[in-house]
């Protein structure tokens, strides 16, 4: 079993509860993740599995989109509602459509944010959350991360009766972005407390919500013998990467770690992708020291 699963997290569950039941109904322990989810927050978590692990950590480095909802007049310790309320602040006169959207366009680009507390960030040695349970403040140093975009997906809604205003957005975002954060920011830019109310993750890895499966699903296909209609290969999970056909004699060079000249490999690409016989056999990634291309990732069994 060789492939990436595009699996639709559900809710109430962490990444970790998907692993462990996965392993359960592929019957393999060699499964990997690309990056969790927060178990408040459903949508896209590609798994890795057998040979397709070694993968993870090229998966994890793309980027994310989300769609959601943040909550103006309110925020959370947590900075999403499975927290407490620290801070309330009516909102007396609802935003326009054009200052949201003002206001929204404002953080695209390049910006700074702070992890939040409640994050598995480490420092000291201990992760984030850790402190924060103990009720410590940790001065944390802020991160530049990149927003594609972040939009609105719907008109916003008013609560007459709360004084708080929810607003609906999606978002694309570089590895490392934290939306809790991203919405608690962006309630104070309007200078109001905010939260994020829900979440889902719509895009990872280069898969979308709509390619998604569901554990009963998978489970079904296992029972079935059909498990490999939702495997995607090795080969499509690399799209990205520019494929180089191997012959015979390329191949027992690669199958040996050989580093290859550039006439060789035949592209001006960072990284490509060796196949061989229609299967991908490695990454090799070019050496600017040896003007080469260097072995990356193997994948030869």
């Amino acid at each position: 079993m060789n492939g990436v699963l595009p699996l639709f997290k559900e809710k109430n569950m962490t990444s970790f509860d998907c692993i462990s039941q996965l392993r359960k109904i592929l019957h393999t322990k060699k499964i990997g993740h690309t990056g969790t989810l927060d178990p408040n927050v459903d949508g896209v978590l590609p798994i890795c599995v057998g040979p397709a692990t070694k993968i993870s950590e090229l998966l994890m480095q793309s980027g994310k989109a989300y769609r959601g909802s943040i909550t103006l007049g309110v925020a959370y310790d947590t900075e999403d509602l499975d927290g407490n309320i620290i801070d309330s602040k009516p909102v007396d006169s609802p935003f326009t459509d054009q200052q949201i959207d003002e206001a929204l366009e404002n953080m695209v680009g390049d910006i700074e944010q702070i992890p939040p507390m409640f994050s598995a960030v480490k420092i000291n040695g201990r992760k984030l959350y850790e402190y924060a349970r103990e009720g410590i403040e940790i001065e944390r140093p802020a991160r530049t991360i990149h927003i594609d975009y972040f939009k609105q997906t719907s008109p916003s809604v008013y609560d007459e009766e709360q004084r708080q205003q929810t607003i609906y957005f999606e978002v694309g975002c570089s590895k490392g972005t934290y939306v809790r954060t991203l919405a608690v920011d962006f309630g104070k830019s309007l200078g109001l407390p905010a939260v994020m109310s829900s979440l889902t993750r719509i895009k990872s890895a280069g898969f979308t919500i709509d390619q998604c499966v569901k554990l009963s699903e998978v489970a079904e296909a296992m029972e079935a013998g059909e498990i490999d209609q939702y495997l995607v290969s090795l080969d499509d999970s690399l799209s990205q990467y520019p494929s180089v056909d191997l012959s015979d004699k390329l191949f027992q060079l690669v199958s040996n770690g050989v580093f290859l000249d550039i006439d060789e490999v035949n592209s001006s690409a960072q990284v490509v992708k060796l196949k061989y016989q229609n299967q991908v056999k490695a990454l090799y990634q070019f050496d600017e020291n040896k003007r080469q291309y260097r072995p990356y990732k193997m994948f030869l069994n």
